[in-house]
């Protein structure tokens, strides 16, 4: 892999909001970024260009001249960096893609939710080196080319490509590097399970994590996931500066005292919601089977049971046929169900 900053070609491999803000950056430190996106995507930047902020105030505009956006997956040709931004549904499509057209020497990149689409790329990309990544922030399409990230955190890559934490590293954009990282994956996935919390509430995230009947219900989610976790024999590794088996703990606490111990949780913009949450505003598919269903396939696998994780799902893919965004539900109903 080149390690010549202005040579070395990034492919955002799906350029939606993790893509579009991920590449911004990249961008914006002077990298040599290509965007496979949308129609849509491409229109709504080729008219308005790229404009990124977070809830820090650091802004950057990228005009729309400077932008190479293609809807073509040619444009993964010459790739010396692929990162997969897409949706995981769309994982094997854009897989063949890359085994079809990409250099043998392309590095690979999973920025998706989930735990498996790293695997599934490493199955049917020829032999090319994956790299599995976590992204622990969540970023919101404003309209108008404008992409707001509104949680903190540092992406985290899979550790031992050399020289590849030094080219994703830009301003707003931190790497860390770490060699456990399905640990890490399923230690992301036990907070992603409030994704469909938010989806289904329809409210700020902020706004619903600091409610207790929300925390309630999302941490009898982890006590349930913790379990079949441990059924499973797998460890997950705590994106929280606390143990994994104490989170549901800390969500039960009264709101007063979990404002304090969890001050780097409540780190949200007020504009903050859900790539979930956004998925059925949009009337698209959402990525549940990523997550709780996720844990409903290792539950089966373990002859276990995961009824909240099951109710949840069900509850999301009734919002995803009805297509008419969230659908505002009490935490009463969602348990009633249970």
């Amino acid at each position: 892999m080149s390690l010549n900053i202005a040579d070395t070609k990034i492919v955002i491999a799906g350029a939606g909001s993790i893509g579009c803000y991920v590449g911004g950056r990249l961008l914006q430190a002077g990298r040599n970024v290509h965007f496979l996106a949308r129609d849509r995507i491409k229109q709504e930047l080729t008219t308005h260009g790229l404009t990124l902020t977070d809830f820090e105030n650091e802004a950057f505009e990228a005009k729309q001249e400077s932008l190479n956006i293609f809807t073509s997956p040619d444009c993964l040709a010459g790739a010396d960096i692929i990162l997969v931004t897409v949706k995981s549904g769309a994982t094997l499509d854009i897989a063949k893609d890359i085994e079809r057209l990409a250099p043998e020497t392309a590095v690979i990149v999973s920025l998706q939710n989930g735990v498996t689409n790293a695997d599934k790329l490493r199955q049917a990309v020829g032999g090319r080196s994956v790299v599995a990544g976590m992204v622990p922030f969540n970023v919101v399409q404003m309209g108008e080319g404008r992409f707001h990230q509104g949680t903190s955190g540092a992406i985290v890559v899979e550790a031992g490509t050399p020289g590849l934490k030094a080219l994703l590293t830009a301003p707003a954009l931190e790497i860390e590097e770490a060699d456990n990282m399905p640990a890490i994956m399923w230690g992301k996935l036990l907070l992603n399970l409030n994704n469909a919390l938010n989806a289904l509430s329809d409210m700020p995230l902020r706004q619903q994590i600091e409610d207790r009947a929300w925390r309630g219900l999302l941490a009898d989610q982890m006590a349930e996931t913790l379990s079949v976790l441990r059924a499973a024999g797998i460890k997950p590794k705590s994106a929280l500066p606390l143990p994994p088996g104490l989170l549901p703990h800390l969500m039960r606490l009264p709101t007063p005292i979990f404002r304090v111990i969890a001050a780097r949780m409540l780190d949200i913009d007020p504009l903050a919601r859900s790539s979930m949450w956004e998925d059925l505003q949009r009337g698209r598919l959402t990525e549940i089977d990523e997550l709780q269903g996720a844990v409903i396939t290792l539950a089966d696998q373990n002859r276990r049971s995961a009824p909240i994780c099951t109710r949840i799902s069900a509850l999301i893919k009734d919002a995803e046929q009805a297509k008419a965004g969230s659908p505002g539900l009490s935490v009463e109903t969602i348990r009633s169900g249970i």
